[in-house]
């Protein structure tokens, strides 16, 4: 086990938009690093989304990140043999990591010809307040609002 915990790298911010979040979502876009394909999928589907609705993309980015933002979810917690789903807060950290990864994870579910097309479609139904990463936000509530009952087991 490790004895401090490691420190947060920081992280430089994007070159288009100097913008450290955007960094951070390329990063989870990255696959075998390369990050300068992240850039361009992640700027293209900006393009695409500025096209489809006659708005700034990356103001519409921003609008579908906070749309997809968890503010509860359930933890696992073992009491007497059974295991209860608690409610709890979500840390302001992983709210931002959550949503990113959504938002990517459905992207890459989505019909398209190019993951810069699936993004774009992505952002544009979660800044509507639809698509799956909203619906997972959306199903992560629910469960913690039916897990109410057992919020007295929190640590």
């Amino acid at each position: 086990m490790r004895k401090a915990q490691a420190k947060k790298l920081p992280l430089a911010p994007d070159p288009k938009f100097n913008d450290k979040l955007v960094t951070r979502f390329v990063n989870n876009i990255m696959w075998e690093g390369k990050k300068s394909g992240a850039f361009n999928i992640f700027y293209d589907a900006l393009d695409k989304v500025a096209k489809q609705t006659n708005e700034d993309g990356y103001e519409i980015w921003k609008r579908a990140l906070a749309n997809v933002t968890p503010s509860v979810e359930v933890r696992s917690r073992r009491i007497g043999g059974a295991t209860f789903q608690i409610p709890a807060e979500v840390r302001p950290d992983r709210k931002i990591s959550l949503s990113i990864k959504w938002l990517i994870r459905y992207s890459r579910d989505r019909n398209g010809r190019s993951m810069s097309d699936k993004l774009a479609g992505e952002i544009v139904a979660a800044s509507k307040g639809e698509g799956a990463a909203f619906k997972k936000k959306e199903d992560t509530h629910r469960m913690a609002e039916a897990n109410k009952a057992f919020a007295h087991f929190r640590v």
